[in-house]
């Protein structure tokens, strides 16, 4: 019907009548207000509310699917985040930087007993990154002081490392330990600890009082002359 019938506002007064769009418009605008809504969620809470569902739905569906049920997802989740963390403290940062383009050394050249001053300097405050920096520094300078290594501007500890390790094969090892530790607190984002300032501290003295072993050419042997048969 085109009209909407409302209640007589008395017994002897005949009813009011309205069209159906006018009403409809008043009954919208009158919903509009905001005593209506001032109860309802916050398009932020809406938002948040409908996440939530998705992150159930999506668990509930994997659990399904998953030996164990939810029990056997949350171990697969826990193993999965356990072997990414293995990864990262193993690879280091994403950001990780090739040892082979980093340079040992800063500009400024400082002797060994600097170098080692300074390693004591932060070990004393717990500084253990800066403490093995500085002493596999302290190495190789003192190796480059006593001309077992040659004075050579952007040498990596890598390569300071597999040098020296010719003129003293018996530290050839550590030598190389110490150097991958020089570019793991350096270059790979890791933390040093303490051993490992005392391995490379103790690999330092134990260098100074090794004796090289330098390559010895053999004894070459002329050719006896060929004397042929006078007749």
């Amino acid at each position: 019907m085109a009209t909407m019938s409302l209640l007589a506002r008395s017994d002897d007064e005949p009813p009011l009548t309205t069209p159906r769009d006018p009403a409809r418009e008043a009954a919208r605008r009158e919903l509009s207000k905001g005593m209506y809504h001032e109860h309802e969620p916050s398009w932020f809470q809406r938002a948040l509310d409908a996440f939530w569902d998705w992150v159930e739905d999506l668990f509930s569906s994997a659990s399904t699917v998953t030996p164990g049920g939810p029990l056997g997802l949350v171990v697969v989740i826990l193993v999965i985040v356990a072997v990414l963390g293995a990864l990262w403290w193993r690879l280091g940062t994403p950001g990780r930087q090739p040892t082979s383009s980093a340079a040992l050394f800063d500009d400024r050249p400082r002797s060994a007993a600097e170098h080692r001053a300074a390693a004591e300097a932060h070990a004393a405050q717990g500084h253990w990154n800066q403490a093995v920096q500085e002493r596999m520094r302290a190495i190789v300078r003192s190796l480059e002081e006593r001309a077992l290594l040659d004075v050579r501007p952007g040498r990596t500890a890598d390569e300071a490392a597999a040098e020296a390790g010719r003129s003293l094969p018996a530290h050839t090892d550590r030598l190389r330990a110490a150097a991958r530790d020089f570019d793991d607190v350096t270059y790979g984002g890791r933390t040093a600890t303490q051993q490992a300032y005392q391995r490379i501290a103790e690999l330092d003295r134990d260098l100074e009082h090794t004796k090289p072993q330098l390559a010895s050419s053999a004894p070459s042997t002329a050719p006896s002359a060929r004397q042929g048969a006078a007749e």
